[in-house]
């Protein structure tokens, strides 16, 4: 292989990419495509609706309801307005109460009717028996009405009142049958405040000085923020870089530039000339958004909760993902007659970064349980699984880091390898795409 021509390739790729408008108009708009969720749920956290909620509540007991009231009141209060700023963050919560009537469905009726004009958030029904306690061992998935409370709403999946009333429901039941056995609560009111919970670091030897760390206050960015956004940003860049790869080699086959750039080079260093190419074009945009990441967690003021320790390990996977996927899209290419055949092709090339994207919640609610670890070792999905878990505070045993990254490599290598083959054959052929019988048989036999 003549390293000079495979090197003007990828220089003329590079250039040709970085010149163009839409290169630095990705440059904005793919970041705000990908993070445009998390900043939409910021700005409504930061404007919530405050309008009051009105929630009836419909208590067949007698007993509960003004409990319950009482403990969600109590509850509205303290979570109405910011301690510090004082200034109103959640909506009002407005309780009614409703006395049973003689016909429970027409009522249950009317009252579902109030909720879908919007005169009330939801309504309770307290059954007659929700004082009784039941023997949780004993509980079927099929409560009995009478001893529960319902809940009726029309509101989304994702109903933050129902979140918020599972506490002061559960607290007035509670209040209800301690008052019922005659205790008075009233007068012991703090027997029932909540213990604070709070989140700590893992304790830690220093290994230079062989004392031990004290445990620190776990910071919500450190736990989710910081290794989800440094996730997505790999698998950005990773799309970005690649996807242009498959229509860009198909395109060159369809106009016969191709034919041209073969004359000067063999099929194998114009492959590996555009995948290079590629890689200089991520690595270039991956620069700018690390360096604007780590000038915001500095403005934000905690640049101590960035994991610089994995920078490193960013470029190394990003060079091993850009360049497996960037081969393979150019194996693609070849195969595809017309940019057509290339766009239906488009979600199979990006496959080893849309599958990790599914996979992060559960990532990142069990970081090192058996499925994470599994996945994150299978070469494809290594290099933006592994790299989520390391960024975690809990990090990852250090041998599993090596392992998944000798994986990556070699199944990158592996993937070259067998691209190389199927862009040799398939780079001058015209007409009818091949199958995938005659793909897998080029990969194998040349």
């Amino acid at each position: 292989m003549r390293v000079h021509k495979v090197l003007t390739i990828a220089r003329r790729d590079y250039i040709a990419t970085v010149r163009t408008k839409a290169f630095l108009f990705g440059l904005v708009v793919a970041p705000i495509l990908f993070g445009g969720g998390s900043i939409a749920m910021s700005l409504i956290k930061t404007k919530p609706d405050l309008k009051d909620r009105h929630i009836a509540i419909l208590d067949r007991t007698g007993l509960v309801g003004g409990a319950l009231a009482a403990a969600a009141r109590d509850k509205n209060e303290r979570d109405l307005f910011d301690r510090k700023t004082h200034r109103q963050i959640a909506p009002r919560y407005v309780f009614e109460a409703i006395a049973p009537a003689s016909d429970p469905k027409d009522q249950l009726l009317a009252l579902s009717d109030r909720v879908r004009r919007n005169q009330l958030a939801a309504f309770l029904e307290i059954g007659k028996d929700a004082l009784r306690p039941s023997n949780p061992i004993e509980a079927s998935e099929e409560t009995d009405p009478d001893t529960r409370v319902s809940y009726y709403t029309n509101a989304g999946g994702i109903d933050e009142l129902r979140n918020w009333l599972n506490g002061p429901i559960n607290d007035g039941v509670r209040l209800a049958r301690l008052r019922q056995l005659g205790i008075d609560i009233d007068r012991n009111r703090a027997l029932l405040a909540p213990v604070p919970i709070e989140g700590l670091s893992l304790l830690e030897r220093d290994e230079r000085t062989g004392q031990v760390r004290e445990a620190r206050k776990r910071n919500e960015l450190e736990g989710f923020f910081v290794p989800f956004s440094v996730a997505i940003i790999l698998a950005m860049i990773v799309m970005v870089g690649s996807a242009p790869m498959l229509q860009n080699v198909t395109q060159d086959k369809s106009q016969h530039i191709v034919e041209t750039l073969l004359g000067a080079a063999s099929p194998f260093e114009l492959m590996t000339g555009k995948v290079l190419g590629s890689a200089g074009v991520s690595v270039t945009s991956s620069l700018l958004y690390v360096i604007a990441g780590v000038l915001a967690v500095n403005a934000l003021g905690v640049a101590g909760l960035l994991p610089l320790g994995i920078v490193p390990w960013f470029y190394v996977y990003l060079l091993t993902d850009v360049i497996m996927l960037c081969a393979f899209a150019a194996a693609l290419g070849a195969c595809c007659a017309t940019p057509q055949d290339a766009q239906n092709l488009a979600i199979v090339l990006l496959t080893p970064c849309i599958v990790p994207m599914f996979m992060l919640v559960t990532v990142l609610r069990q970081p090192n349980g058996g499925l994470a670890t599994a996945m994150s070792l299978i070469p494809p999905f290594t290099p933006i699984l592994m790299l989520l878990r390391q960024a975690m505070p809990g990090g990852v045993p250090a041998w599993q880091p090596w392992v998944g990254l000798a994986g990556a490599l070699v199944f990158a290598a592996a993937t070259v390898w067998a691209a190389s083959r199927i862009f040799r054959v398939a780079i001058l052929m015209q007409g009818k795409p091949p199958r995938l019988a005659e793909i897998v048989r080029w990969a194998v036999k040349g």
